[in-house]
């Protein structure tokens, strides 16, 4: 039915949730697992170091590639334990349209998402609307 199933994945426990529900449905159907992990813009008050392109702007940028690396490493482990081979991919910039670029080009079978309780209208809702396939939010 799911063939292949792609999840997106960053550092939260909503996310960890929606990884964990995904490798057991990808383990349960035979399927390939893609795992997207959206690397978001760092926060609005680091904004003032960039234009002087200092050493502390790039050290900034080195920390967020060094800790993707690091995320797409513990997904891949995580995902062996489980007898599960993983696909991952870094998007970086506005991560509900990233995901939707993603499952439009890529056509997975399914989006596992996790789902948060602290908004109202969240990037799941988003996404939910424009995703040419099948979407798993998990609590």
């Amino acid at each position: 039915m799911y063939k292949r199933i792609a999840v997106a994945y960053n550092e939260s426990p909503e996310a960890g949730r929606a990884l964990a529900a995904a490798i057991q449905l990808a383990k349960t159907l035979g399927s390939e697992l893609w795992v997207i992990t959206i690397m978001e813009e760092p926060p609005v008050y680091t904004a003032y170091i960039r234009p002087a392109q200092s050493p502390r702007a790039r050290t900034l940028l080195d920390d967020r590639s060094k800790r993707s690396q690091q995320l797409r490493v513990a997904v891949r482990e995580t995902a062996q334990r489980e007898g599960i081979t993983v696909v991952t991919r870094v998007m970086g910039r506005d991560a509900a349209n990233a995901l939707v670029e993603f499952l439009v080009q890529d056509r997975p079978d399914l989006l596992v998402i996790g789902l948060h309780r602290r908004t109202s209208r969240s990037i799941v809702f988003d996404v939910a609307q424009k995703a040419p396939c099948n979407v798993l939010g998990v609590h």
